[in-house]
This record gives C-alpha cells, structure tokens and sequence, in this order.
C-alpha cells in the first residue's frame, strides 16, 4: 500500500486486496456507498458504516446485508467498527468529527473510488461508462448483457437494477462495468472520481456541462474528460456518441481505437440503426444486418445508449443473439421512466432526470411511448447546476410534448449565490406562452393540491426530479387512490 504525503492523515492511493480485513464506510447511507459496502461484504470482509442519518430504501438493504450502520457521526464509530481500513464519501467534509478522528489515529483511509479501483477493478477488465447523460441506463443495461450472455460480469452503477434489485452484482467473470463518475472524489482528492477506474473499454455518451458547483464552464468541464481518455491504454477502446462533436475530439485524441455511434442512421457514425421504430413496447430497429432487437425502453435517447453497449459488447466478441436476448430481457432501472401506478386511472413515471437536456429527451420518450393521452410533466430542479439560471433559457425549451407542466420553485441554497438562482417564476410563464399551461409552485404540499384537483383518468404524470420531492410520489399515488 501507499500513502499520500500531506495533512490528511494516512491517505492510501493503492493497497493489497489481502490487507484489510475490517473495513469502515463514513457516509454509508449513500446510494454509491451503500452498494459498494454491500460488494465489500459479499467479497468477504467485514464491513461496517455509519452516516448522519440511515433511512430507507438503503437502511433495509444494509440490513439485509448484515451490514452495521453507526448513527450519527462520531470517534467512537471508530472504536466499535475497529477498522483495518477507513473509505471516506465524497459529502464527508474534512471538519467531520469522525473523518478528523481518522486522521488523528493515523489509520489507513481511502476514498471510495481509489477503494474500488484498487480492490476491485485492478484485476480485472474495467469497462467504464462515463459523460453528462445516461450514465446509469448505459451501465445497467451493459451490465445484463454481460450477464445474460453467461459472462458472469462485476458491476456497480448508480440506480436500483430491475433485473437484480440492486446496483451491484459480483462476479466471477473478467468483466467490471462501472459508472463513471466527473464528480469530485474526497475531501482530500478534488479530482474527478473516474479517473481511479482504469478503463480498459470507456462509453463516453455525451459532454455537456455540468456541476456547475465545482466546475467553472464547459472547457473546465471537459478538462476532466481530456485527463480521463489520455489514461486509455493503446490497446483498449473507446465507443464515443457521434451527436456530440466535443466527445468525439477528445476520445480522438486518446492512444485507444475510437468507435463512434448514433441513433440517426443518416450520422456517418460507425454503428447506427437501421428501421428504428418507437412504440408502446419500446424500440424495433436493426443493427449492421444484426436482425432484429427489441429494447423495451421509450426514447431515440435510450436507443443510443443501447448502441453504445452494443458497440462495446461486439468489441468484447459478444454474438448478435446474445445481444438481442440481453436488449429484450432488460427491464430497466428504479428511477428512469419508471411506472410507479395508476390509482383511478392515472399513470405516474418516476424519472431522475434534471438537466434539461434530459428532460427534453424524457418527456420525448414518454410522449413516444403513450400516445393519444395527456402529458403533464411536474419538475423540481434540485440539483445545484439545475438550480442556476446558466440554463434558464435551455429550460424554456425543454418541455415540449408535455400538454402542461408544474415546477416546484426551489428554497435557497447555501451553494447558490444570490441572482444566480433559476428563475421559475419566469420559466412557467414562458412556458405557457409556448402553449403548455404552466405554473410554479412554492411547496410540494401545493403541487399535491393541483395534481388531486386537476388529474383525470388516463392523464400520464411525468415526475421528474434527483432526490426524493419531499415524498410527492407517494403521497399522490395515496391521495389519487382514495380520491
């Protein structure tokens, strides 16, 4: 193992898969966290976290897992957990009473990517999925084709697998598919977190900015990309979206082979459809005369991804009958167009999406895949670039396809200097102008009021948002089933 030399304690970078045996997650309520700590103890060491608070749906997963979860943070975390080795998340702050309580012990810690890639991914062929959008349908869905086809494949992605009912799966086969995130990775380590991931096969999908809390603009952004692709090993390769021109620079100047990909079929790009048709059973369409495939997911957005996995899964020797079994047994991920219920007759769709870019290309596929019936798309911009007005004008353009749209005006943030703040007010009213009825909403509570009154039978309910919406979903489909 090594240590980095500065004031952060005993840092490791590297370290044996054989040394810990005990090891300690602060932050473990997180979804990444969790799921890694899951894989730690199906890989045989004794785990234990803790975090601030624990709640569901990850509390009962720990649970399940035999995992111990410490609650609230403290230094005498550390002495009931006894941990060989500490994985610091990348919330924890560098004033958290237990991360300084790591330092001052001088007790081996490390962040959870370098974690991951030192333990995990080292030993095996690491296939990455990096970019702005469709991080986590691209890995997921890599993932079971891998599976399907009998590889036995290790993966890890940020959202609930509907196959597995988890994001994470250990195998024993060559294969890691990860999620690779441009987030910023530790207190002590500010770069971005998949550059601890060792690509040996990267899907880069898309560099369109984002985090606009820790990155200044596009070039900074995609500074994290250039250093990404430059640690591509000449014999490994990268499968590049076509439909963005800033991707396919850097992944060409990379040492690695380039394959680029697109859902037009008139692009020029080296794998694309041929017939593509968008139902209410998904997507139809040939590749390459691969004969027909059938992805049971909604949007030209989620026909590009499965590209891009058909791409890399080719490059791996997979056969067109196993990609075809893998495309047609998919069944998605908790969280992207998800199907929630339909009390009275009105159908609810969870989706994660909050760039808006995303939610362009969700409502598309939504509208795509339930024609005829009313789309009201209801949005709460949480995240910290989505709470900005860099995208104020993108937003204004982002709803169409939905028949009406409401959007939860955001509290301020700490993170969101004053007059940077998006201006929903505004949004709704350009909205309307387009022709989409629109308003802004200041509470969850009121945006539960106008959905019971105004909701009818065979309306769709698109509920957009990265976090939890204060409970809206559940209690609308409560409300909406005793109505």
């Amino acid at each position: 193992m090594s240590a980095a030399p500065d004031d952060n304690g005993l840092v490791l970078d590297t370290v044996d898969p054989s040394f810990p045996r005990r090891v300690h997650l602060v932050g473990v309520a997180g979804t990444g966290m969790g799921s890694f700590a899951g894989m730690l103890k199906a890989a045989g060491y004794e785990v234990t976290g803790s975090d601030e608070n624990v709640y569901p749906p990850m509390s009962h997963m720990l649970e399940a897992w035999g995992i111990k979860a410490l609650t609230p943070y403290s230094p005498q975390n550390l002495d009931v957990a006894k941990p060989d080795l500490v994985i610091i998340g990348n919330v924890i702050r560098r004033v958290n009473p237990e991360a300084t309580a790591v330092r001052e012990r001088r007790i081996p810690q490390m962040s959870f990517p370098a974690a991951l890639g030192s333990l995990f991914l080292k030993q095996r062929h690491s296939i990455v999925i990096a970019g702005t959008h469709g991080k986590t349908t691209t890995s997921s869905l890599m993932g079971h084709v891998l599976a399907s086809a009998g590889k036995d494949p290790t993966f890890l992605v940020g959202g609930v697998t509907q196959n597995y009912a988890g994001n994470y799966r250990l195998g024993k086969g060559p294969h890691f598919v990860v999620e690779g995130d441009e987030y910023d990775t530790a207190y002590f380590d500010k770069g971005p977190k998949f550059l601890h991931y060792q690509a040996k096969t990267l899907i880069l999908t898309s560099v369109e900015f984002d985090h606009a809390d820790i990155y200044r603009d596009l070039p900074h952004y995609e500074s994290s990309f250039e250093k990404l692709v430059a640690l591509m090993p000449a014999d490994g390769t990268i499968i590049v979206s076509a439909g963005w021109p800033n991707a396919v620079r850097l992944a060409r100047s990379s040492k690695a082979k380039v394959i680029t990909y697109s859902a037009k079929e008139d692009s020029g790009a080296d794998v694309v459809p041929s017939g593509l048709t968008l139902g209410p059973e998904g997507a139809r369409f040939c590749v390459k005369g691969a004969g027909s495939l059938l992805l049971p997911m909604a949007g030209a957005h989620n026909v590009e991804n499965a590209l891009g996995v058909f791409a890399a899964a080719k490059s791996l020797g997979l056969t067109d009958d196993e990609l075809a079994q893998g495309f047609a047994s998919f069944q998605g991920i908790k969280r992207r167009q998800e199907e929630r219920g339909a009390p009275g007759g009105v159908l609810v769709i969870d989706d994660f999406a909050h760039h808006p870019t995303a939610v362009k290309e969700t409502i598309a596929a939504i509208a795509s895949r339930y024609p005829g019936r009313r789309l009201w798309a209801i949005f709460e911009p949480r995240s910290n670039t989505s709470r900005r007005n860099i995208h104020q004008d993108d937003y204004a353009h982002s709803f169409t396809g939905a028949a009406r749209a409401s959007i939860k005006t955001p509290e301020r943030h700490d993170k969101i200097p004053e007059g940077e703040e998006l201006d929903v007010p505004r949004l709704a009213r350009e909205l309307t102008a387009q022709g989409i009825p629109s308003v802004a909403e200041p509470t969850v509570a009121a945006l539960l009021d106008e959905a019971l009154r105004d909701a009818r039978p065979g309306d769709v309910l698109l509920v957009m948002s990265n976090g939890s919406f204060g409970g809206f979903i559940d209690s609308l489909l409560a409300r909406l089933a005793t109505r």
